[in-house]
């Protein structure tokens, strides 16, 4: 599933995107249109979709030794988190890398929701180790620390020279990175996919992240066997994390609403929707639709988890070009912010607010923010649901795709909104401050969202049903 495309934009199409902070008037298509717009020159009129290959099968984690092997590796580093240290998916590829006689070190220090202390003591040891490839086991976390760690040891640079602007200097990767193979263990966060790390800047108390193409693994063992043991929780706000992703890029802002980079190398990773994927994104929704609330509710239901695997995948290959906006971008001072909670299920001696569930327990209210910017494609998603959506009005397609969503959240025990996790009215200026420095994501918003905009949706999500 290997991709790059720079796709020149049709003479045919007309373009929904917005220009000011109004909603636009939004054509009954939902798809996202292909616009040349020749008197917009400062405008894009290209996308680019670069994604990881990716292999599917039960028990495709054996062949790792052999894939690094035919790549010419011989001494790699193995990152994984202390609890997935001592479990099966590690075993097994650590047997597969002694088949084939390649030299590695185990690195189990990779913390669940990275900061930039703890990608800093990756990278260090990834500097010393003088490794020719990295393989990540885990989730998330593991891989985007992976990622870093592949990146600063064999580019050096001060750690914010790649850290995506305004907060880092948001420079480009200078070159190839060592060969990386991801084997993802939960149904979440696609990173397999992308060219994003994302970490908690202890600093600011909020996450930010690394968005470079070159990120992206070289390849994604996809095993249906690796998520065998996760807890419910994990499992849900994993999944919800699949299905926030796809609703986001399905409904950023238009790639040819951006503006044109001065030189391709500068073209973003996250450049707005396109219809390459779009297709990627609806299916992610679909099979997230069916399949998410079996994956949680039956750890056995083998074909339910081999599904949101190939749903964060796909997920991942949408927002991974397409990109994401208010629901992310709201979720890093979430997660960055957080006091006193302990989600169940996760062995952790720290407070913490997981990803996938930040971001989820903002999206409703987000979601009714942005549906008048563009109203089809909000109420394409909730059919893609499973509502019915044929006597809709556009003036409800924002009500309609959180009610569906707050329905998944309510089946899946996600606590009711931000005062569940520790959160009061008192919070939301800081949590609007630790949200307007994530341009990488909002300003793909297909509805601009100020500051005030921004403390309403936070105040709507302290309580959500």
């Amino acid at each position: 599933m290997e991709y790059a495309v720079r796709h020149g934009a049709s003479q045919r199409a007309t373009g929904f995107g917005h220009n000011g902070r109004e909603p636009p008037d939004v054509s009954r298509r939902p798809s996202c249109p292909i616009s040349q717009k020749e008197s917009r020159m400062s405008n894009e009129y290209a996308f680019e979709v670069v994604a990881s290959n990716v292999r599917f099968g039960p028990g495709v984690t054996r062949e790792i030794g052999m894939d690094l092997a035919d790549m010419g590796v011989r001494r790699v580093m193995v990152l994984t988190d202390p609890v997935m240290a001592k479990l099966k998916p590690v075993a097994m590829v650590l047997e597969s890398l002694e088949s084939e006689k390649i030299d590695f070190t185990v690195f189990n220090r990779v913390r669940v929701e990275p900061t930039d202390g703890s990608f800093k003591e990756a990278i260090a040891a990834a500097q010393e180790g003088e490794y020719d490839g990295f393989v990540a086991v885990g989730g998330g976390s593991v891989i985007d620390t992976a990622k870093a760690a592949n990146l600063y040891s064999t580019y050096p640079a001060d750690f914010l020279d790649y850290v995506n602007a305004p907060i880092g200097k948001g420079k480009p990767v200078p070159g190839p990175l060592k060969p990386l193979i991801a084997v993802p263990t939960t149904a979440g966060t696609g990173s397999e996919t992308t060219g994003v790390a994302i970490f908690d800047l202890v600093e600011l108390h909020a996450k930010t992240g690394i968005a470079q193409r070159r990120l992206k693994p070289t390849l994604g063992l996809i095993d249906p066997d690796n998520t065998r043991t996760m807890p419910p929780l994990v499992a849900a706000s994993t999944g919800l994390d699949v299905f926030v992703h796809a609703l986001e890029s399905y409904t950023t802002m238009p790639y040819h609403d951006r503006p044109r980079p001065e030189r391709p190398i500068m073209r973003p990773a996250y450049q707005g929707c396109n219809p390459i994927s779009d297709l990627w994104s609806a299916e992610a929704i679909r099979i997230g639709a069916e399949y998410l609330p079996r994956a949680v509710e039956d750890p056995d239901d083998d074909e339910a988890r081999a599904n949101m695997l190939l749903a964060a995948s796909y997920a991942g290959v949408g927002f991974g070009n397409a990109g994401l906006h208010l629901p992310h971008g709201m979720s890093y001072p979430v997660s960055g912010m957080v006091r006193d909670y302990h989600p169940p299920g996760y062995e952790i001696d720290k407070p913490m607010v997981p990803h996938g569930m930040s971001v989820v327990l903002n999206a409703p209210a987000a979601f009714r923010f942005t549906g008048p910017a563009c109203p089809q494609r909000h109420l394409k998603a909730a059919e893609m649901m499973g509502v019915d959506i044929s006597r809709a009005k556009d003036e409800d397609a924002g009500d309609i795709l959180s009610d569906r969503l707050i329905e998944y959240m309510q089946r899946l025990n996600i606590p009711n909104g931000l005062s569940a996790v520790g959160y009061t009215n008192d919070d939301i200026p800081a949590l609007v401050e630790g949200t307007l420095p994530q341009h990488r994501v909002t300003k793909l918003s297909p509805r601009p969202a100020a500051a005030e905009d921004l403390a309403g949706i936070f105040e709507e999500s302290m309580v959500i049903w």
